[in-house]
């Protein structure tokens, strides 16, 4: 989710359950879990939502805590992206 997150930060949580092949309501759930955790920061921006990944955050498993969410993203091939515009 996070790597959805950041390669589209105005993306939709239809669109994240698809891409990580889960329901929308599931996703929901765990972006509102993110959230509530730091690691994502939502914005509203008219009817939609923007999604920030705080990529400074340390990872949570005590054996990669060392390791900031920036880290994993760029291992997976995404790095979070500056802001940018959100889609119309």
């Amino acid at each position: 989710m996070l790597l959805s997150i950041a390669d589209d930060p105005g993306i939709r949580l239809r669109e994240i359950g698809a891409h990580v092949g889960i329901t929308e309501r599931a996703a929901h759930r765990i972006v509102g879990e993110l959230e509530s955790s730091g690691y994502v920061t939502r914005r509203r921006n008219g009817r939609r939502n923007h999604y920030t990944v705080n990529a400074h955050l340390r990872l949570p498993d005590a054996l990669a805590s060392e390791q900031r969410v920036g880290d994993l993203l760029s291992v997976l091939g995404n790095r979070p992206r500056a802001e940018r515009s959100p889609r119309p």
